[in-house]
């Protein structure tokens, strides 16, 4: 007999189906998740949370009309699997596939792409906005966690909203958890608010009694408005979002379908902006995921069963900067680590338990972090602010302003700089050395190797001006000797002296080693230079390289315009002499989710494109 997810054809089939069936409904769509994402990898936990609020949404609103945004987009498979792409989630997060995020291109149902935090407000008034401007009536709906609402941007679009009052319905989907457990005051604030959803119900007893005194004047109904207020406060302390303008709804059970559609029907009948406060569980139906929603919010191919991980990495670039900053901390107390929401996926959660007063989650707000970590070095700490590549480019002008303008000695830990992989468009690092090298007083330095990243915060806590590190997701490809003592700008020659010089920053070495050792078999000679310095540059073997007639090719882990190419490219044109060089790196585009190894492949910078590229180039040292 075929279930109702089989049976399932479009988006209409949802408003036909009965409350029970809808239940039953809720149940399949997650044993389906399970079974999909436990294959291919993903983020499970947030959409086990949502899978009756997605279900209420498309019964309640006609998305053929209707716009409907959601926040960050990793909670929005549910949302896939009924507009038209279940029968591909096989390939979800895959290259080629269908992308763990909203994609304009795979739905018209995808109203608005989204990656990073706290956007959806944002987004989702300008539309409000578009639609009144041009007469229209349709509903704009945008759903967004509690963690994401700690994002600044989140905070600007609320005051916007209650100040021009535009219509608008905001889902305030409210979990606990960004990725970690959230943390700050919003996050107080809304425990309170969990607490005794009874203002809405008291206020209209209030009013219903207000309506029944007669001859009421206008002096008593000041008084007992403000009598009202009074009230409101007891009950809901601060009742931040009516003070700002939103009328507020809730808190309201995320997993009861009949609850969510009532309150969803009634948002739709009030023209000025309502907030309707959800509690969900992230994890939900899935006894691994609810213990531990953390591990199973982007995680990789895992054994149903157990919810154990298909194969673990025995070390990681994370696991390495963790245990280094645990070890330094035990010796220098004015050390301290700050993270925004990504705790455990920096590598920092033994940090925060060996030194929780040194430790500070500022929750999803890079640019609250970075201005942080300024001040604290102002007043003498020595603040390590780790952070993927991704989300630090939210924070620019926060580096640029306020600490290498001051040139304070803020250390930058940047994971997951370059391809970070199945996560697509919106978390490949692939920029940061574009916007960082262009930084006056900012050091950027990328470690060949694990084993080198140690040295180099070591090194970086002990200077007198900022520093980036940047370092890829995962481990190392192949053991290379790690540097161990670093002296402003020098580079680290490898091997070779052939006339082609691989100059290659961080992992970008493994894959020129690789490379050289696939031209050795072929009796070709190239050089190897680390760029353990990106910024600066090595003038002095580059004057070399120069001299000796060299053709350089810089590999990056980076698009080409704006980094470690662009940089030597122009110092090299500065010098007047003819030297030929060839910059490999990403093309300006963005880099589609996809495995990693396919993905260097597809643009050339794996072992066997750098070959190709030296093979082209001609001018080969035949010395073996």
């Amino acid at each position: 007999m075929l279930s109702l997810l089989d049976k399932y054809k479009d988006i209409n089939d949802i408003k036909k189906m009965t409350l029970s069936q809808k239940k039953q409904f809720a149940g399949e769509i997650r044993k389906f998740l399970i079974d999909k994402v436990s294959r291919t990898g993903g983020h499970l936990a947030s959409n086990l949370g949502v899978v009756e609020l997605t279900l209420s949404l498309f019964t309640v609103f006609d998305l053929n009309q209707d716009k409907l945004i959601w926040d960050v987009g990793h909670q929005s498979y549910v949302h896939k699997i009924l507009t038209g792409r279940k029968e591909k989630f096989d390939t979800l997060r895959q290259f080629g596939g269908i992308s763990g995020f909203p994609k304009r291109c795979e739905s018209i149902y995808d109203f608005f792409e989204t990656g990073h935090s706290s956007t959806s407000i944002s987004a989702a008034l300008g539309m409000a906005r578009a639609r009144d401007l041009e007469h229209k009536h349709y509903n704009v709906v945008a759903v967004i966690g509690d963690g994401a609402l700690t994002g600044g941007m989140a905070l600007e679009a609320l005051n916007d909203v209650g100040y021009r009052k535009t219509k608008l319905i905001i889902v305030l989907n409210d979990n606990q958890m960004s990725i970690a457990k959230n943390v700050g005051g919003l996050s107080k604030y809304l425990n309170r608010l969990r607490v005794d959803p009874k203002y809405d119900r008291l206020k209209k007893r209030v009013e219903n009694k207000l309506k029944k005194i007669p001859n009421i004047g206008q002096g008593m109904a000041k008084y007992l408005e403000r009598f009202k207020n009074g009230i409101k406060q007891m009950v809901v302390p601060g009742m931040f979002f009516e003070d700002m303008g939103i009328k507020y709804l809730g808190p309201i059970d995320g997993h009861n379908i009949k609850e969510l559609t009532e309150v969803l029907n009634a948002a739709k009948k009030v023209n000025n902006p309502v907030i309707i406060h959800i509690i969900t569980k992230k994890g939900k139906g899935y006894e691994f995921a609810e213990k531990n929603p953390g591990k199973f919010h982007g995680i990789g191919p895992f054994n149903c069963g157990s919810g154990e991980l298909v194969k673990t990495s025995i070390n990681t670039y994370s696991k390495t900067f963790g245990a280094e900053m645990c070890r330094l901390a035990e010796k220098d107390k004015k050390i301290v680590s700050i993270t925004a929401a990504m705790r455990d996926g920096t590598g920092l959660k033994d940090f925060a338990e060996k030194f929780p007063e040194r430790f500070f989650d500022v929750g999803i707000a890079e640019q609250h972090a970075v201005t942080l970590a300024a001040g604290m070095a102002r007043a003498g700490l020595k603040p390590v602010f780790a952070v993927y590549s991704t989300f630090l480019q939210r924070a620019y002008d926060q580096l640029l302003h306020d600490v290498c303008m001051q040139k304070l000695p803020v250390v930058f830990a940047i994971d997951r700089a370059g391809i970070v992989g199945e996560d697509g468009e919106t978390h490949q690092g692939i920029f940061d050395l574009s916007y960082l090298t262009e930084m006056p007083n900012m050091t950027v330095m990328a470690p060949k190797c694990m084993g080198e990243l140690p040295y180099m915060i070591k090194w970086a806590l002990e200077q007198n001006s900022p520093v980036a590190i940047r370092y890829p997701r995962g481990g190392d490809d192949i053991p290379l000797k790690p540097l161990k003592n670093f002296n402003t700008g020098s580079w680290e020659y490898i091997s070779g002296r052939g006339k082609i010089a691989l100059v290659a920053e961080g992992k970008m070495v493994q894959h020129a080693a690789l490379a050289a050792q696939r031209l050795k078999d072929k009796f070709i000679d190239v050089k190897i230079i680390s760029t353990c310095f990106v910024k600066p540059i090595d003038k002095i073997m580059l004057d070399k390289l120069i001299d000796e007639g060299s053709t350089i090719i810089t590999i990056e882990d980076n698009v080409v315009r704006g980094g470690l190419g662009s940089y030597i490219l122009e110092y090299v044109n500065s010098t007047g002499k003819k030297t030929r060089v060839i910059n490999l790196g990403f093309k300006d585009e963005f880099v589609q989710h996809g495995k990693t190894d396919i993905l260097y492949k597809l643009y050339g910078l794996d072992a066997r494109g750098i070959e190709n590229i030296v093979l082209k180039v001609g001018d080969l040292s035949r010395t073996f």
